[in-house]
This record gives C-alpha cells, structure tokens and sequence, in this order.
C-alpha cells in the first residue's frame, strides 16, 4: 500500500521525482510529496471539493464523488 502522508516517510521508498521548472503541472508546495505520473490521489485532484471538470482533447467531463465515496466520470 501506498503511504501518503508527506510528514512519515516510508523506509523502502524510492527517490522522489521532481517536476522541471517548465512543467505546465500547477506549482507544488515543497513539502508535499510529488507523486509518479500514473498515480494521483483524489484529495490533490479535488482538494476538498466532491466534483471538477475536466477538459480533454476539446471535450468537457465531470468527475465526482458519490455519497457511496465512489468516482463517477460523465461527459
């Protein structure tokens, strides 16, 4: 399992990435763990909120959580 909690760092752990000055990735608190490309957690994506649109190829979707703490993804 993954730990995320930035303030406990895990033994085993690999090297942290950094993102290049010119990622166009929003700005990252540098004490807040910078995770790999495939894995984001919910809480960084939504950051407290329960939806947020998302825009991909010119077409707008809506990611939410569901009352159940579930994801669903409509167009």
């Amino acid at each position: 399992m993954c730990r995320m909690n930035p303030d406990q760092p895990e033994a085993d752990a690999a090297p942290m990435r950094t993102l290049p000055s010119s990622s166009s990735r929003l700005p990252v608190d540098s004490r807040q763990r910078v995770f790999p490309s495939d894995i984001i957690p919910t809480s960084l994506l939504f950051q407290g909120h329960q939806e947020i649109l998302i825009s991909h190829q010119g077409e707008h979707y809506r990611l939410r959580i569901t009352k159940n703490d579930k994801l669903i993804l409509t167009k």
